[in-house]
């Protein structure tokens, strides 16, 4: 194994050691477009979702199947009809749909079954476990379109799913319900995806799908000055929504859209928009820190507060490599367990982005700050400037006129915040007698209005 491997793959593994902790024991509702199947992507996909099984996530995956119903529509010489969004399922249809449903379920539970030397499945043991854990009702006739045997769901059998997540099997849901009669109901995949998730009250509902996610500007094309928009907030994905027409066809902007809204509506935190095409982007969305699709949240992710001794490791992890390359000063443990409720942090998802102590000087009237740290991850987005605010906010609280930082490398980022640079006599008795002549710190003051 080379050395540059080594040096690589090392700091990427920490850096994902904090999403493996906080998706541990977590519920994923995971709807997989037929389409992905079709394109041949079923194997790469079972990999990945065991891989995620298997560091402690619970998963139900939901499959669609409309490619493979038009498949066996074809072949019989019927035509497929559509309307309002949905199939039409007639007696022909609805044969087509059981025949492609037991195919595909097959298909999914041998690509889990999988465990061969030298692939991602060896050593996996995925239990896969379908059933009869949802009710259905007819869609009925809408707009004189008798929609037949389509159906959607009433009711969710959410007991019978966790105890099956309980006992470690995965979940394999089909887009078929069933009434109390036992009449069988056509449905959709994202409606069916949608409702567990609510349903269960998932952390997560993941669309694996045709489109990419949603663009910055959805009703332009797509390119680099229309790029993916990563992170949707709930109010301005149920303003695009409005503004956009009714989805026909899954590849319309609001066909995905719409159901993560819903579920984001009902309490689901985190929906997610990914394209299949991109090999590896269910892992890259849920353990790297920007993701690959579209995101939308009931939450604002982001939270700009004080520490607790419980965020000390991620204040190490992140100051770490400032204090090895020299740029702070190397601060122990025990330090920075002492001096918790001195740091603000910004924290992302349950990861501390940037941090700052704020250490005061009440016979001075001023504080130093001290260990103003933000990730290279989110360098340029404002995290250092809103980090600094905070901790003038905080002096401004304790009566101080002014506060000052130490520098060897940074004097031009604070010079343009309102510093000024000062002789380091001017440092307060009990600072001055800590200050590090051989280390030659720049000191910087700003005066708080």
């Amino acid at each position: 194994m080379s050395t540059v491997f080594n040096f690589t793959f090392v700091p990427w593994f920490r850096s994902v050691a904090p999403y493996i902790h906080m998706h541990r024991g977590k519920t994923f509702v995971i709807g997989i477009a037929g389409e992905a199947i079709a394109a041949g992507k079923l194997q790469h996909l079972a990999q990945d979702l065991a891989l995620i099984q298997s560091m402690g996530v619970k998963i139900v995956l939901v499959h669609g199947f409309r490619p493979q119903v038009n498949e066996q529509l074809k072949a019989k010489g019927h035509a497929a009809k559509y309307s309002h969004g949905m199939r039409i399922t007639d007696e022909v249809a609805l044969d087509c749909a059981q025949e492609a449903a037991g195919q595909l379920r097959y298909e999914i539970e041998a690509a889990f079954s999988q465990g061969l030397p030298n692939t991602p499945m060896a050593g996996s043991t995925v239990r896969v476990i379908s059933g009869n854990f949802i009710t259905a009702r007819p869609v009925g006739i809408v707009d004189g379109v008798d929609f037949q045997h389509s159906g959607l769901v009433r009711k969710v059998d959410a007991a019978g799913i966790l105890r099956t997540l309980d006992f470690g099997a995965m979940v394999l849901l089909s887009p078929f319900g069933f009434s109390p009669t036992g009449e069988a109901f056509n449905l959709t995949m994202e409606e069916v995806a949608t409702s567990v998730a609510i349903a269960l009250q998932a952390d997560k509902l993941v669309f694996l799908t045709e489109i990419p996610g949603i663009r910055i500007d959805p009703l332009q094309p797509e390119g680099e000055d229309n790029p993916i928009d990563t992170e949707l907030p709930l109010a301005a994905a149920e303003k695009l929504l409005a503004a956009l027409p009714a989805a026909q066809n899954p590849t319309d902007t609001a066909f995905y859209l719409q159901h993560c809204v819903k579920a984001c509506k009902a309490g689901v935190e985190r929906s997610h928009i990914l394209p299949f095409a991109l090999d590896g982007s269910v892992l890259l969305e849920i353990y790297v820190h920007d993701g690959v699709g579209t995101m939308v949240i009931d939450e604002k992710l982001e939270s700009l507060r004080e520490a607790t001794n419980d965020d000390v490791g991620g204040i190490l992890q992140l100051i770490e490599p400032f204090e090895n390359d020299g740029t702070l000063v190397k601060r122990s443990r025990t330090e920075i367990e002492r001096d918790a409720d001195h740091y603000s942090i910004i924290e992302h998802d349950g990861v501390i982005f940037a941090c700052a102590a704020l250490y005061p000087y009440p016979e001075a009237r001023t504080a130093e700050m001290a260990a103003l740290t933000v990730s290279p991850q989110s360098q340029g987005q404002g995290d250092g400037e809103r980090i600094l605010k905070r901790v003038e906010q905080r002096a401004k609280n304790a009566g101080l006129d002014s506060i000052f930082v130490l520098t060897t490398r940074t004097m031009h980022w604070f010079l343009k915040r309102g510093f000024v640079q000062v002789d380091p006599d001017w440092l307060p008795e009990a600072r001055k007698r800590k200050y590090n002549w051989n280390r030659k710190s720049q000191v910087l003051v700003k005066r708080l209005a």
